[in-house]
């Protein structure tokens, strides 16, 4: 019988204490330590240990711990001399944005303010140092909720400067999952204002910053230089294309089998790696998502732990706003498709509807992709990567969320998917007209939506819809080459008694067609003059269980022939 596993824990001293299951990731302090980086910035996807491993490393270096070796007893860094007689001699200022998640602004900030006055409260005891003058007692406890932004701002620099005073050394400094409120501030439309803010804040307390010994930020996503760490020039970047730490994040496949080993479950071996395996950092492969490992220990049964686990706001607008480009690659990937691309892995949250490829970044660094493989060009002095969908628990994330887009109770989709698949156009004509009219805008930018998009963007979200409703009983494609030219969607059955389906979309041009039944007939003539028929005939599909389908639109009107 394996360890006891505690669901969440994230409190390394908890851990340790009660003796629950835990996999020895304490080699990260020593490489850390080594590597002697002043700033080191870490990008991981969510639920991979980062709060953990950074909670470990307060337990050891912090003061507060001093002489509490025996939480290292048994773990690979305690069998070095020199590593322990280092525990528990540094202050330390460990925080956390990872609860900051605020719709606005001051909403946020204000977040940040809680969080800064909590910090100020657990080392309260720096007011009885003899350094201490009136001014630093004054703005010692000008520290609060209600603090103007001034004085936040230099928060974390002035309490440096205290503690090292108090104790006559240089802090260490670990913040934890830095840019939760920013990428809140992005999906909701503060993103300027809050870099502004929190680049102030990082100045001063990484680059302007004599009382600081060394620190560690973690997040997802590695945010652009430019955007809130443009004065930090001594900042060292770790991504998951970074060899550094490759395996101090996340479970490798020995430590997996290992821990099914010890939970007497070895003969699920290849149904684990089939469902969790996948993630690349550096040049390791095979790591596994820390969360759906022990989740599955403890339960014993498959499940989207990891996928599920939070809010998938982001990659959701990302995916759904998206132009027709962005959704046929996600069609491809949701295929098993590879998407050839090269990266630029800093994170411009504000380009990220415009910068090509800075969407399947975010992914990358969200953990939904992985790194296939990856070739260096000497002519453009760039990798190109081939990115994949992680893994069966990724790809099961995706098309929950894309069946959420079509799941309101206003959205008949399954309604109109049943009268597509018996040919009642009539059916589908009134069905289609509701899912557009709910849908359409849903599709678009939502800011701005621009009439001439609409469709597009439409039209390749519902052919993500289609993908997965008819997922094992049809081979969906679309914008294909068949015949003398590009079909918008072919739905090839799996089974021989179900009809094929060929569907051409048309935008009704006023200039051309006089009537959207016009545009319809143009669609299906198209159809026909292009022999789209030709793929599935190929395939020993006969003619007559190929239906020909024509969608025009109209503004939010569809008209099915």
């Amino acid at each position: 019988m394996g360890r006891t596993i505690s669901i969440g824990a994230q409190s390394f001293e908890f851990i340790r204490k009660n003796h629950y299951f835990f996999i020895d990731k304490t080699g990260f302090i020593k490489e850390w330590w080594e590597n002697g980086d002043v700033v080191t910035l870490i990008t991981r996807p969510r639920r991979f240990g980062k709060t953990l491993n950074l909670d470990m490393m307060n337990c050891f270096f912090s003061k507060t711990y001093e002489g509490r070796g025996e939480l290292f007893e048994g773990l690979s860094i305690w069998e070095d001399e020199k590593y322990r007689a280092l525990q528990g001699t540094y202050p330390v200022i460990f925080l956390s944005f990872a609860d900051i998640k605020g719709e606005t602004f001051e909403e946020t900030k204000q977040g940040i303010k809680y969080v800064l006055e909590k910090l100020y409260r657990v080392h309260r005891y720096v007011k009885d140092t003899k350094n201490m003058d009136e001014k630093d007692m004054e703005f010692l406890d000008s520290v609060s909720s209600r603090m103007s932004d001034d004085v936040a701002v230099l928060a974390l620099k002035y309490l440096s400067d205290y503690l090292a005073a108090y104790y006559g050394q240089k802090v260490l400094i670990f913040l934890d999952e830095y840019d939760t409120p920013l990428q809140e501030a992005y999906v909701y439309g503060y993103w300027k204002e809050l870099a502004g803010f929190i680049r102030r804040m990082f100045n001063s307390a990484f680059k302007t910053n004599p009382s600081m010994e060394r620190a560690i930020m973690t997040g997802i996503t590695r945010v652009s230089k430019e955007s809130i760490f443009s004065d930090l020039n001594h900042l060292e970047v770790v991504t998951t294309t970074s060899e550094k730490y490759a395996d101090c994040f996340g479970f490798t496949e020995k430590e997996v089998f290992e821990a099914l080993h010890e939970f007497s479950m070895s003969e699920d071996e290849e149904q684990v790696k089939s469902w969790y395996d996948g993630f690349t950092f550096g040049n390791i492969r095979d790591i596994y998502n820390p969360w759906s490992i022990i989740n599955y220990l403890d339960k014993r049964k498959l499940g989207a732990y990891w996928a599920n686990s939070s809010s998938n706001r982001l990659v959701n607008l990302l995916i759904r706003q998206g132009n027709a480009q962005t959704k046929t690659i996600m069609e491809d990937l949701m295929k098993g498709g590879v998407l050839e691309t090269e990266l630029d892995e800093e994170i411009i949250f504000d380009q990220l509807r415009k910068k090509y490829g800075s969407v399947w970044s975010m992914l990358l660094a969200s953990g939904y992709l992985k790194v296939a493989d990856k070739r260096f060009s000497q002519e453009t002095g760039a990798f190109t990567y081939c990115l994949e969908l992680t893994n069966r628990e990724v790809y099961m994330m995706f098309r929950n969320m894309i069946r959420d887009w079509f799941s309101e109770e206003d959205v008949p989709y399954n309604d109109f998917i049943k009268a597509l698949l018996l040919g009642d156009v009539k059916a589908m004509n009134r069905y289609m007209n509701k899912v557009a009219l709910a849908t359409f805008s849903y599709f678009d930018t939502g800011n701005k939506p621009s009439g001439d998009m609409e469709p597009e963007r439409f039209y390749h979200g519902f052919v993500l819809g289609l993908m997965v409703e008819l997922a094992g009983r049809y081979r969906v494609t679309s914008n294909r080459e068949s015949g003398f030219g590009r079909y918008d969607v072919m739905l090839e059955p799996c089974k021989e008694e179900d009809p094929a389906f060929v569907l051409e979309f048309k935008v009704h041009d006023p200039e051309d067609e006089d009537t959207l039944e016009d545009t319809v007939q143009e669609a299906l003539k198209q159809i026909t003059d292009k022999n789209y028929d030709s793929e599935l005939i190929a395939r020993g599909i006969l003619k007559k269980r190929i239906r020909h389908l024509g969608f025009a639109f109209e503004g939010k009107r569809v008209l099915i022939g």
